[in-house]
């Protein structure tokens, strides 16, 4: 059988709100009917881009420049309005908010405003397959809250921007940039009630209230935080090098002698390491070598939402698995599947295991906080299930295929298929049809 993790309780303050909607409703906040369409993360991503096509925006806009996207639809205004608006600020700040944990993340903890952005951040997620982050910030006439600078996350918002061309292309880090070094503005748009604007990460940006209006209130959400090709590349490179190891004899070789002493001369230790490195790169383009990404699964799954649906269905639902039966995986955006070492302590040998993560018991308070040293390594395998790398195949084939006979899954004997989906079944990831 599997082995299931310990996971630790989430402790609740006394009044806090039920993290889980009661049903999943129609009705939008204020009775204003929703623009957005949440029938997929696909569909709720293009219509938050509408009357722009997704394909276009990606192939156009997205990482490369800005797009402002103006919409005079009354109803469209009226909802986006609705998400959150300064009457909102009183009740959100009687419920006890603590300075990093809720401030910064501005969690309103009554209302269907809240449940409203959850259920947007979370379809978006799953379209992205990166966490997405919500902020609001309300400023007073003539006045900005932040001086000129770049973010490391893709944004949209709603007030009038001044955009400057970046000093960092696709900064990996937050700055603020002084006015002497950001020139002359590239964009002045003044964004008003149910307009969208985007731009790529570090593009230089500032916001302000205009005179005339009393305040204004705009929210961004953001995307796309340490999703590069260079954090790919720190997350996979470990395991792929120690991989090529294990065949390749050259990387088992010893350093020259008094190399870390500094003695270098006459030693041609770069082209060695270039070598080592070309070697690698072939495998890795014909195959030979998998790539295998852990933390930065591990990290998305554990710090992302959980799904917006009713809380009986994040329950074993329906009959439990036989033999006979044909299967399907639940909540697909939800998982992921992980190859790397037994985090089992023993004087054996070190053994690859399958790791089926989840985010379906994830707290919306610890949304995109992380974890602190003394827990990280009991969270990372608290909301899954660990499997032999011998039902990697068969998981596979549930994750690929709509449905499934049981009897068809890759795996030896009736008891190891049934087990299979036994386990994945008491963690509601999979239902009977």
């Amino acid at each position: 059988m599997p082995k299931k993790s310990n996971a630790k309780s989430v402790k609740r303050r006394s009044g806090d709100a039920e993290p889980l909607p009661p049903k999943q409703s129609r009705v939008e906040p204020s009775g204003t009917p929703s623009p957005l369409c949440f029938s997929s993360p696909g569909s709720l991503f293009q219509s938050l881009i509408q009357p722009m096509g997704t394909e276009q925006f990606f192939r156009e806009y997205w990482e490369k420049k800005p797009l402002h996207l103006q919409r005079s639809d009354p109803h469209a205004a009226s909802y986006y309005r609705s998400l959150f608006q300064l009457s909102d600020l009183r009740s959100l700040c009687s419920q006890d908010l603590e300075y990093c944990r809720d401030v910064n993340v501005v969690r309103c903890i009554n209302g269907k405003k809240k449940d409203e952005l959850w259920r947007i951040q979370e379809k978006l997620e799953c379209f992205f397959g990166a966490l997405v982050g919500s902020n609001v910030y309300i400023t007073p006439q003539e006045s900005q809250g932040l001086p000129a600078h770049y973010d490391d996350v893709e944004l949209e918002g709603q007030k009038r921007w001044l955009l400057y061309n970046p000093t960092v292309p696709l900064a990996s880090e937050y700055c603020v940039e002084s006015e002497d070094r950001i020139g002359s503005p590239t964009h002045d748009i003044m964004l008003k009630a149910g307009d969208l604007l985007y731009f790529p990460r570090g593009t230089i940006h500032q916001a302000s209230t205009p005179a005339g209006v009393d305040h204004s209130t705009h929210l961004t959400l953001s995307t796309y935080q340490r999703m590069t090709w260079g954090d790919l590349l720190l997350d996979t490179f470990p395991s792929l090098l120690c991989d090529h190891s294990k065949t390749e004899v050259s990387l088992r070789e010893g350093m020259p002698r008094g190399f870390l002493l500094g003695n270098t001369e006459g030693l041609d230790v770069s082209r060695q390491l270039a070598a080592g490195l070309r070697c690698l790169a072939d495998e890795i383009e014909t195959g030979t070598q998998e790539v295998r990404s852990t933390h930065m699964k591990r990290d998305f799954i554990t710090n992302r939402l959980p799904p917006y649906v009713q809380q009986e269905l994040l329950t074993p639902s329906g009959r439990i698995p036989a033999l006979e039966d044909v299967v399907c995986l639940r909540f697909k955006d939800h998982m992921v599947i992980t190859v790397e070492p037994s985090q089992e302590r023993t004087d054996e040998a070190t053994e690859l295991v399958v790791f089926v993560l989840h985010s379906l018991k994830n707290p919306r308070e610890s949304h995109m906080m992380g974890e602190s040293c003394d827990e990280e390594e009991e969270q990372d395998i608290s909301r899954g299930l660990q499997f032999p790398v011998s039902h990697l195949q068969a998981l596979r084939q549930l994750q690929q295929a709509e449905t499934l006979a049981v009897a068809q899954l890759q795996l030896p004997t009736p008891e190891a298929k049934l087990s299979l989906v036994l386990a994945l079944w008491s963690e509601s990831l999979l239902v009977v049809l």
